[in-house]
Formats: structure tokens, sequence, C-alpha cells
């Protein structure tokens, strides 16, 4: 199982109001087998392990590939990776984002949230309007980008 590296963010900017918070953001594909009730399985479990690490995200599924957004703790979040590359539901994961830096939760309410492949582009845009931070906003317009430039097209077909 290979990982590509897109991009990667700056080191963390200095904020005396808000934690230090790492943010990953991925894709992978699905292998043979995976369906709506395995996915179901991989959320439960998601709902069980992020509350008690503090991780917060969203997971999309269509057209056998996953996209997830995880923010939380550094080493909670590296752990959660380890699971996931052991997983063998998924298999050619692609790192499109990684950096750590004092901001606020993009998913704040969202332990693993499921988004239809067909939503993801609005569901990205209103995180987008709603960042406050200025990082997250960039973030974001560059993941519409690439979802709009054919980039990340697996994702708007459901």
């Amino acid at each position: 199982m290979s990982v590509i590296h897109i991009i990667k963010g700056d080191e963390p900017l200095a904020s005396p109001s808000l934690p230090l918070l790492y943010n990953l953001v991925y894709c992978s594909r699905a292998t043979a087998g995976v369906d709506d009730a395995a996915v179901d399985r991989i959320l439960e479990s998601a709902k069980r392990f992020n509350p008690a690490h503090g991780i917060t995200g969203l997971l999309v599924f269509g057209s056998g590939i996953f996209f997830q957004w995880i923010e939380g703790p550094r080493e909670n979040v590296a752990r959660l990776m380890t699971m996931i590359h052991a997983d063998p539901r998924h298999e050619s994961i692609v790192l499109l984002s990684e950096f750590e830096e004092m901001r606020e939760r993009l998913f704040p309410d969202w332990d693993m949230e499921l988004v239809a492949a067909a939503d993801i582009r609005d569901v990205l845009v209103d995180a987008k309007n709603d960042a406050e931070d200025e990082k997250n906003a960039a973030v974001l317009t560059l993941l519409i980008e690439q979802l709009d430039s054919g980039q990340l097209s697996e994702l708007s077909r459901a």
C-alpha cells in the first residue's frame, strides 16, 4: 500500500486562545467487497474511538473511494492513520493534506459523519464559508479547487 503526498501545510502558528490541532485529509480506494454495511461498521467504530481520543471529522464514500478529513491531537490522529493503513478495506491511500497548528476545528460536533459523495462539494463550501480561521479557509478552497478540476473526480461520482 503506497502513500502519495500531494500537499503539506505550514508550521504551527502561535495563538493563545486555540489548542494545537493536527489536521489530516486523505483518500483511498476501497478493496473488493466494501459495501454500505462495511462503511456502517467503520462509522460505528469511529463513533466509539474518536470521541475518546479527541478526534473529529468527516468521511465521504462513493464510487469505491473513501475521502476523510480527520482533526485532533497529533498522536491520536497518527494512531488512527496507522489503523487505517492496516485496515484491509483500504488500499492506495493518498495523503492530500496534513498540518498542525493552533486553530478552530472545522467539524467540532462531528465525531465522524458520513457525507454522500454527491454532497461533498456542498459540505466543503459550507465549511469554508463558516471557517473563521484563514488557514482553514485556504485548505478548504484548495480541496474545492481539486474537486472542481477533476483531481478528486472519483468523489463527485456516487
